[in-house]
């Protein structure tokens, strides 16, 4: 897991709005990255009212250690909370929402720069609501950043009963913006001036074969170029479960 995005997620899965009601999940995965290797968990909420809907999350990546190599704290925490405004519903307008997000946290004693960022959000369906598309165009301003464009774009998705799968979930994110960042491999120190991140998820609602809907396994995958401090584009594959209340 990222640090949801050091990003954004960015939600970021307004993806979850085809549900029409009020969700509260907490997912524990194992992040295989070669510079990760440790547990996350994420605690994710979305609900809708007449006015519109918020979304947030709250990451906790579980790699700080003792002086025996013995996980004994969180490393680091990552938080976003969006809310989408539309007092338009019930108009043909209704497709387009108003957006007001913020991101922040800390990673292994480094902030994570609070990110403000405030634009349009446009939402398409199938008409089941099965298959859901939000994109999104809006302002980011990064305290401490430097910053050639400040604007970010996102994508967010959510198949339901994927190929006829009942149970399978396909949703994600995908977020472009641009920031002035030192990135670094093995060889080399550089600046970015862009960032890509998407986080592709897989679940699979294994609870409904024994009566606990609430339980879901799945994968999560992340792709990256140039996200925090990795030079150039990373993939980080992860495998969890997911609990809904």
């Amino acid at each position: 897991m990222n640090n949801k995005s050091i990003l954004t997620v960015a939600v970021a899965t307004l993806g979850l709005a085809q549900m029409a009601m009020a969700q509260t999940n907490i997912q524990f995965f194992y992040d295989f990255g070669k510079d990760r290797k440790h547990l996350t968990t994420t605690v994710e909420g979305f609900y809708n009212d007449k006015w519109g809907n918020t979304f947030f999350f709250v990451d906790h990546d579980f790699n700080a250690k003792n002086v025996n190599d013995k996980v004994v704290a969180p490393s680091g925490t990552y938080a976003e909370i969006a809310r989408c405004f539309n007092f338009w519903q019930d108009t043909p307008l209704a497709a387009f929402s108003f957006q007001a997000e913020y991101n922040g946290g800390v990673y292994q004693g480094f902030t994570v720069n609070n990110a403000y960022l405030f634009g349009v959000d446009y939402f398409m369906h199938s008409s089941d609501f099965s298959k859901t598309l939000n994109l999104k165009v809006l302002h980011k301003m990064i305290t401490g950043s430097q910053q050639k464009l400040p604007l970010q774009l996102t994508a967010v998705w959510g198949i339901q009963d994927l190929c006829g799968v009942k149970g399978l979930r396909f949703s994600g994110f995908a977020d472009f913006w641009w920031e002035d960042h030192v990135v670094m491999d093995e060889d080399n120190i550089d600046v970015a001036k862009t960032v890509f991140i998407s986080e592709p998820q897989l679940w699979y609602n294994v609870g409904q074969h024994f009566g606990c809907d609430n339980l879901h396994v799945g994968t999560e995958i992340e792709l990256s170029y140039n996200f925090g401090t990795g030079k150039g584009f990373w993939c980080r594959p992860c495998l969890g479960a997911k609990w809904v209340f």
